[in-house]
C-alpha cells in the first residue's frame, strides 16, 4: 500500500433497504413543508405507493407540487419546470424514477434559486457560465437499477437530433442530499428495462474498475458491485417469466443486489470516470433514439475486446490486462482461470449476456456504415481520457462497425 495517492469527492447520505420509501416524508421535513416531486409518467406515479406517499404528506401538512417527465430529460423540460415553480418557495426537490427523473430533479434543484437556464451551464453546448448555486436540497429515489444517478453530481440532458447532444450539467452542489434506495420500488421493472439498466450498471462498474484514475477504494466498491451483478442480474431477468404467480425471497434478494450494484456503479463512476463504452454511448444517444442502457449493453463486449487487443498489441504491461482478467474470474466465478483463459471467458460472458437478454444491434436504431465517421468524431473525450488505453481512430471505427 506504499505510495498510493488519491482523493474522493462527496457521497450523498445513503439510506438503503426494502421499504425505505417510508422515509421520504420525514426527510422532506428536514428542509421544510413545500416539496416539488418529479416522477416518470407511469411506474411509480401509477402505483399504490404514490397514493400512500401523498396520504402521508397530507398528514404531515407537507404541500407538494408534482411534475411528470416523459422520455429523456431535455434542457427545455428543465427550463420550463424551473419557470413553473421558481416562485412557489420550493424547499426541497424529490425525484422518484429512473435516471431521467433523477437527472431532471438534480438540474431543477440546482436552478430553482436563480431561475437561470440550464443552457448557461451545460458542458460543451452551453454558455460556459460557472455555477455558483445554491441548489435547493434534493432527494433521489431510484425505481430502476442501472444509472447510479442517485450517487452522482451530474445531470445528463439530451437532445436527440442530427445535431443533437448528450451533455452534463455538473457540480458538487447537485449531489443528492439523500439517496433513498428501496429495492421494492423495482418490482414493476419489465424484462427490457432490467436488461438495459443492468448492463448499464455492469458497464459502469467494469469501466470504473479499469479507469486510469481508479484507486483502491473505488476498486473495492466496483468489485463488490460486479459480484452482485454476477449473482443477480440474469436471475432477476429470468424471474419475470418463471415466477409470474408471486414473489419469493430469491427474487427479492436478486432485486436488492442489483439496486446495490447500481448504487455502487454511480459511486465509482463519480469518483474515477468511465471508458470507451460511455464515450461512444454519448453520440449514440444524441443522434439516435437508442436508450442509454441498450447502447452500453450492445457495445460493452466489443469495446472490451478492442481494449484488450490494443493493450496486447501496444502495451502488454498495462495493468488493465490484469484487471480485465481478474474481472473475468470474478464474473465467471472461477478463480482457477489463468489470465488468458480469464480474458477469453470475460469476452464470452459479456457477449452471452447481451444475447440472452436480447439487446439489439445498433442497426436496429437506424445506424449504418454511413454514420461511423460522425459517431467517431463525436465520441466523448472525457470518457476516453480514463479508458485503460488510448484507442486509434481505426479501432474506434471498428468498435462502431462491429456493433451494427
Amino acid at each position: 500500500m506504499q505510495n498510493i495517492t488519491f482523493s474522493l469527492s462527496l457521497f450523498p447520505r445513503i439510506e438503503f433497504g426494502a421499504g425505505n420509501i417510508k422515509l421520504l416524508p420525514q426527510k422532506i421535513q428536514l428542509y421544510g413543508q413545500r416539496v416539488l416531486i418529479i416522477t416518470g409518467q407511469q411506474s411509480f406515479y401509477g402505483s399504490s405507493s404514490w397514493q400512500q406517499l401523498i396520504a402521508e404528506l397530507e398528514i404531515l401538512k407537507i404541500q407538494y407540487f408534482h411534475s411528470i417527465i416523459t422520455g429523456e430529460p431535455t434542457s427545455e423540460y428543465v427550463d420550463q419546470t424551473v419557470n413553473n415553480y421558481r416562485h412557489h418557495n420550493i424547499q426541497c426537490v424529490a425525484a422518484i424514477g429512473g435516471g431521467s427523473a433523477l437527472d431532471a430533479g438534480k438540474a431543477v434543484s440546482g436552478l430553482l434559486g436563480s431561475g437561470d437556464s440550464v443552457m448557461d451551464y451545460l458542458e460543451g453546448v452551453g454558455a460556459g457560465k460557472s455555477y455558483c448555486g445554491p441548489a435547493v436540497p434534493f432527494i433521489a429515489l431510484p425505481t430502476t437499477a442501472g444509472t447510479g444517478s442517485e450517487a452522482t453530481k451530474n445531470a445528463v440532458l439530451s437532445r436527440i437530433a442530427a445535431d443533437g447532444y448528450k451533455k452534463s450539467f455538473r457540480d458538487e452542489q447537485l449531489l443528492p442530499n439523500y439517496a433513498i434506495i428501496d429495492p421494492d420500488l423495482l418490482t414493476s421493472c419489465p424484462k427490457s428495462l432490467i436488461a438495459a439498466n443492468g448492463m448499464d450498471a455492469l458497464t459502469q462498474l467494469l469501466e470504473s474498475y479499469l479507469s486510469t484514475r481508479a484507486n483502491p477504494v473505488t476498486d473495492a466498491l466496483a468489485l463488490s458491485g460486479l459480484e452482485a451483478v454476477r449473482n443477480s442480474l440474469l436471475l432477476w431477468y429470468y424471474s419475470t417469466e418463471s415466477h409470474r404467480n408471486g414473489e419469493n425471497d430469491t427474487i427479492a434478494n436478486a432485486r436488492s443486489q442489483m439496486a446495490y450494484a447500481a448504487l455502487l456503479s454511480g459511486m465509482t463512476l463519480a469518483q474515477v470516470g468511465l471508458g470507451s463504452v460511455h464515450g461512444l454511448a454519448s453520440p449514440l444517444g444524441a443522434f439516435f433514439p437508442i436508450p442509454h442502457g441498450v447502447a452500453c449493453g450492445t457495445v460493452l463486449s466489443e469495446a472490451t475486446k478492442i481494449n484488450i487487443q490494443a493493450m496486447r498489441m501496444r502495451d502488454t504491461s498495462n495493468i488493465g490486462l490484469k484487471k480485465y482478467a481478474h474481472a473475468g474470474r470474478l464474473l465467471n466465478n472461477n478463480p482457477n482461470l489463468n489470465d488468458d483463459q480469464a480474458l477469453q471467458a470475460l469476452l464470452e460472458l459479456l457477449s452471452s449476456w447481451s444475447r440472452q437478454m436480447q439487446l439489439p444491434p445498433l442497426s436496429n436504431y437506424g445506424i449504418s456504415d454511413q454514420d461511423i465517421q460522425k459517431l467517431v468524431e463525436n465520441i466523448s473525450p472525457s470518457s476516453m481520457q480514463t479508458n485503460p488505453i488510448v484507442l486509434t481512430r481505426e479501432e474506434k471505427e471498428s468498435l462502431v462497425r462491429n456493433c451494427l
